[in-house]
């Protein structure tokens, strides 16, 4: 099997440099709902003699626990009485690369099945592939990148830990936008991740500062779907990784604090098969008929499909007017006040999605951004008039401003039981009913400060 690039290993590869004792880890993992990274390591040797040819398995409670890995209610796939099986972890052999800010390294991402070697529905890379599998029908390809801010404290973990994530050092004390000067002031920490990814497989543009303080962000090259789905989940874990191997933190929250929060703009485009470009047309100079319908179908369904967008509580607080993240679902041509933004030409022509924040599951996210871009070429959507001028002053329709709203929408939304499958809705609607559960039960550190005394 082709490898992506060649800072990727193949199966045969990595074998050779565990007999040769320069790997003696192999990190086995998956996606799971929260977008994080799970699995198992694994031996070297062990993973030589018994696992290559073989797969191991894992937990199927691992797709139907909350943040804090509590086992909840609720999930149709697994439970208590059913006694919480396993799920087979299947080796997606492109994906295998080494780890070089860990020592003798390497990780191999999984798709997963179950012991009838079913895929597993619910399972974030699954949904993703399914959407994928339906261009491929058309004969055409998805082609994204994830634009991904964090913010970095001078706090380690364990120290915002014990601090209870409150008066935590930001990396810088002032708004570091573009600001070389200020960037400077991380640079080793940021050098250190953009270094360690482009030797992990990952094409590497730059970093940059942005506007909260010590919010970076640091870019990479487009590719296919999948692959910047797997890169943004190794580099999000890779980049807390090395972080703490600093004495730093990082937070990939939507809203850490009052100011500025953190996005995940999504930029994404169709080829066909060949590479041929299907989004514009080179004769005329504009966008084809394609495109456009495209961008209206993910208009028509972005309210629907927010909670895919924007996974936790946390994350509706980023939608903010007058803080460059959209509140209004419209389109418009280079202005960031808009929900969809176009930018490009010719091969570069591309539509940013700007709803989703860092804590955004990119592959949940890229899936219901290619559905609802079909709804709209299936059903030769109409694109409304561009929006110009403030979005925020608009009065297009507004984005789901709740966790609540954003599940009821997606719950009950034909078109997006029609492209994900009631299996899979059901799943991620629990998910939301699950989290809004745990935040209405808790007692904010807002309402003490507001009504221990004074009420």
């Amino acid at each position: 099997m082709s490898t992506r690039n060649d800072r990727h290993l193949t199966m045969e590869g990595l074998c050779q440099r565990i007999d040769a004792g320069e790997v003696d880890t192999v990190v086995l993992a998956f996606t799971d709902m929260q977008g994080r990274l799970q699995g198992k390591r694994l031996h070297g040797q062990y993973f030589v003699d018994h696992v290559v040819g073989h797969g191991t398995e894992g937990c199927n409670y691992l797709l139907a626990v909350d943040v804090d890995m509590n086992t909840v209610d609720g999930y149709a796939m697994t439970s208590w009485e059913q006694g919480y099986g396993d799920m087979e972890f299947v080796m997606d052999e492109r994906t295998i690369r080494l780890l070089p800010w860990l020592p003798a390294t390497a990780m191999v991402q999984c798709d997963l099945e179950w012991a009838d070697h079913r895929p597993v529905a619910a399972s974030p890379r699954a949904i993703l592939q399914a959407q994928l599998d339906r261009l491929a029908e058309r004969g055409l390809v998805a082609m994204a990148g994830t634009e991904l801010e964090l913010v970095v404290y001078e706090d380690t973990y364990e120290e915002a830990w014990r601090k209870g994530y409150r008066d935590l050092v930001p990396a810088n004390q002032y708004n570091v936008d573009y600001s070389i000067l200020g960037t400077s002031r991380v640079e080793p920490l940021l050098r250190d991740i953009r270094n360690h990814m482009y030797a992990a497989g990952m094409d590497v543009e730059g970093a940059k500062g942005e506007c909260n303080l010590g919010q970076h962000e640091i870019g990479f090259l487009f590719n296919d779907a999948l692959t910047t789905a797997d890169n943004h989940v190794v580099y999000k874990n890779g980049a807390k990784e090395i972080a703490a191997l600093h004495g730093k933190s990082v937070t990939f929250m939507a809203k850490p604090n009052q100011r500025e929060g953190s996005s995940c703009h999504i930029h994404l485009s169709l080829r066909g098969e060949d590479g041929d470009l299907v989004f514009w047309d080179e004769d005329t100079g504009a966008r084809t008929p394609l495109y456009d319908r495209f961008i209206a179908g993910v208009l028509a369904t972005a309210a629907d499909f927010t909670l895919f967008f924007a996974p936790n509580i946390n994350s509706y607080k980023r939608f903010a007017d007058g803080s460059f993240a959209p509140t209004t679902i419209g389109w418009g041509t280079d202005n960031r006040t808009c929900a969809v933004r176009l930018v490009g030409r010719g091969a570069g022509a591309r539509m940013e999605n700007r709803i989703p924040g860092a804590d955004a599951n990119p592959y949940l996210a890229l899936a219901a951004m290619i559905a609802g871009g079909l709804h709209g070429i299936d059903e030769e959507l109409e694109l409304e008039p561009e929006l110009t001028g403030n979005a925020y002053a608009s009065d297009k329709p507004r984005v789901p401003h709740t966790m609540a709203g954003a599940r009821e929408l997606f719950h009950s939304s034909a078109v997006v039981r029609e492209a994900l499958g009631d299996e899979v809705v059901d799943h991620y609607a629990n998910m939301a009913d699950v989290e809004m559960a745990a935040y209405d039960a808790a007692v904010t550190d807002w309402e003490l400060a507001r009504g221990f005394e004074r009420l």
